[in-house]
């Protein structure tokens, strides 16, 4: 549940509502199951007397409310929107409502009502029998059980109708995991009510117990399950746009030291660029191609007609000889801009790509600047040597001191 949250932070800054609620969800129910963590409990135990108990249950209230924010949300306006919406949309508004009385309500019961005499393992087990006690936890549990109930209802309707598979298991699971809190709920409060009017047995106490630890961890596995199953696809996405990016630093830095106008901000290290979060992957690797896009029409005023011809000669037997010849071009016309050689009449364009989106022309970009990366000197002097013959096209150069060259 902790990496869910992690992962979805993003969200919190550049996000949609809808991807907000759902981070708050993660994130709240994540904070509740450490509360239950040995070490993390008994740091919290030292604020006050089963402080982590409030903490856990305030911190589930919070995830409980997101949840059904994001069902509702998820549905987004519509004019006569279906019998189950319109149910968990109230379910929603009554719950965000009675927040304003039940939480003041329950930290009243815990700090005066509630039996704080000595610390407790289980807060809901270890007062059993308490009505202050009941009282506290029926709210805390109507509260959950409600709208992990809702939640259920929803998730379960639309999952036969999702679009993708994934999408449609992790509404599945998500439905499972919800109508386990929801379960969850119903056997701890019945508990707490039914130790009110009869002695309950050691036994049956700790078969309580463990039942609601189990249903409790078992919908959070489920939960966070589902909740990452549908954003795979999107994860090995941004970790394809995370490696273009990486490698095509060498030839965007080299670009962008001799063009730095073209750039949107000051280039980084590689490990810089690698790890930055703002702006978002898809955005960064736009600019790049577009910096890179940019400094290669600019080189044209430094590449002779002459250029072309010879680079394709030199890539005549490379593997990928279309990226091979592109790489020599550009490798040579940089040589001859870091050399101020402008010719007199810019060479023309480079071939024309039909790339049908930015991650096919940043892959195409990859492939030249892997070529690219691994020339020599050598090489890319024979290919300005060959540009160099006499051709019938070939235009003058001139220097920055004005004065023409073959």
């Amino acid at each position: 549940m902790t990496a869910v949250a992690l992962w979805r932070l993003p969200a919190l800054r550049y996000s949609d509502p809808l991807r907000r609620t759902l981070w708050g969800c993660s994130a709240g129910f994540a904070v509740a199951l450490w509360a239950r963590f040995p070490p993390v409990k008994a740091a919290l135990d030292c604020v006050a007397v089963d402080f982590s108990a409030l903490v856990k249950y305030f911190f589930s209230m919070i995830a409980s409310l997101a949840l059904l924010n994001y069902a509702v949300t998820s549905y987004g306006a519509q004019s006569d929107p279906p019998r189950h919406i319109v149910i968990c949309r109230t379910v929603a508004v009554v719950s965000r409502r009675a927040t304003i009385i039940v939480i003041p309500t329950m930290v009243i019961l815990f700090f005066t009502l509630v039996d704080r005499s000595h610390p407790t393992h289980d807060f809901a087990a270890d007062h059993a029998g308490q009505w202050g006690a009941a009282v506290f936890m029926t709210l805390f549990y109507l509260y959950l059980g409600s709208a992990a109930a809702t939640c259920a209802f929803q998730w379960g309707h639309v999952a036969r109708r999702a679009e993708t598979n994934s999408l449609r298991a992790g509404l599945t699971l998500g439905s499972a995991a919800t109508w386990l809190y929801a379960a969850y709920s119903v056997v701890r409060v019945s508990f707490m009510w039914l130790a009110m009017f009869m002695h309950v047995a050691p036994p049956v106490e700790q078969v309580a117990g463990n039942a609601g630890d189990l249903l409790n961890v078992a919908a959070a596995a489920l939960f966070a399950t589902g909740a990452s199953l549908p954003t795979t696809g999107v994860a090995a996405q941004r970790w394809q746009t995370w490696r273009l990016l990486y490698r095509l630093q060498p030839l965007r830095r080299d670009l962008a030291l001799q063009f730095p106008q073209f750039s949107f901000q000051p280039l980084a290290s590689r490990l810089r660029e690698a790890t930055r979060l703002a702006p978002s992957l898809d955005i960064r690797l736009d600019r790049a191609i577009q910096e890179c896009g940019d400094a290669v029409e600019q080189l044209r005023h430094y590449a002779t007609a002459s250029l072309w011809p010879a680079a394709e000669e030199a890539a005549a037997n490379h593997a990928d000889s279309e990226a091979a010849t592109e790489a020599y071009w550009i490798a040579a016309a940089l040589r001859r801009a870091h050399a101020h050689q402008r010719s007199a009449i810019p060479a023309a364009p480079l071939p024309m790509k039909p790339f049908p989106d930015s991650q096919s022309e940043a892959r195409w970009l990859v492939r030249v600047q892997d070529i690219y990366v691994g020339l020599s000197r050598g090489v890319i002097d024979e290919i300005l040597v060959r540009a160099g013959r006499p051709h019938g096209n070939e235009q003058p150069t001139v220097t920055m001191a004005g004065s023409s060259q073959p």
